[in-house]
């Protein structure tokens, strides 16, 4: 187990050296895009109160930190290794070390991690200050961290199906963009037309969404939707070292 850590530690040490140094660049462009959104979506909407009887800015928060671990863990691990395979060869070295797969993946996840467990924080400290009805618990917790797993592991498969630079952007497009504005975030999924929500339901964001939002605001936690966010997690790690296999034989 210890050696399997320190693995993950080498992998990871060089991201977690860009991040400190570069702390402040990265936390600025992570924070702007979920605080206009809080602006736009959440006093720009109106105040008023949603039909369970919550105010529509307590609503929108946990939506908001839900994209926000998406869009930071995504792109953080999505572009590092996009650059680092495409650019720099580096990752490519990498793969010739003896290193297990696993940690690997988890190596290169953990800037995503970090990078979105510490934006959507923000977000949310934000949203406890600007209205009432939020909660931290550690099943909030642990709901956001599996969120930025799940996302940054989403980041990697990205990275590493991508043959340009131009891929990373053209999936983020056909994916991530359409996510990010119908998975439950801004308004309630169960609002749409049946033929819809099964399809937003097939995608992991709105199960992110759905979890987080029920954490923060103390209402019945969604168990079905916790299992298939975590098995989206266990999917893409599996497709990442699937892919990672290929490589080395």
């Amino acid at each position: 187990m210890i050696d399997r850590l320190q693995e993950i530690y080498y992998v990871a040490w060089a991201d977690l050296q860009f991040m400190r140094h570069s702390f402040l660049n990265i936390l600025v462009m992570s924070v702007m895009s979920p605080l206009l959104y809080l602006v736009a979506f959440g006093y720009g909407m109106g105040a008023g109160v949603t039909p369970d009887g919550i105010s529509h800015i307590a609503f929108v928060v946990p939506g908001i930190v839900a994209l926000t671990t998406l869009s930071s863990s995504f792109s953080s691990t999505a572009t590092r290794i996009n650059v680092q395979k495409l650019f720099y060869k580096s990752f490519d070295e990498m793969m010739m070390s003896p290193l297990r797969l696993s940690s690997i993946i988890i190596g290169k996840a953990t800037l995503g991690v970090l990078r979105g467990a510490v934006s959507a924080g923000i977000i949310f400290l934000i949203g406890l200050v600007i209205t009432t009805g939020l909660h931290v618990t550690p099943l909030f917790v642990i709901c956001l961290l599996t969120s930025c797993f799940t996302f940054a592991f989403l980041g990697i498969m990205a990275a590493l199906l991508a043959k340009t630079h131009q891929s990373i952007s053209t999936f983020s497009s056909m994916v991530i963009l359409p996510m990010t504005f119908l998975c439950g975030t801004f308004f309630s999924v169960a609002s749409l037309p049946a033929g819809l929500q099964a399809i937003l339901y097939a995608l992991p964001l709105t199960h992110s969404s759905t979890c987080i939002r029920a954490a923060a605001l103390g209402q019945a936690f969604p168990w079905a939707s916790f299992i298939v966010l975590i098995s989206f997690g266990a999917a893409f790690f599996a497709i990442n070292t699937h892919i990672l296999r290929s490589k080395r034989t």
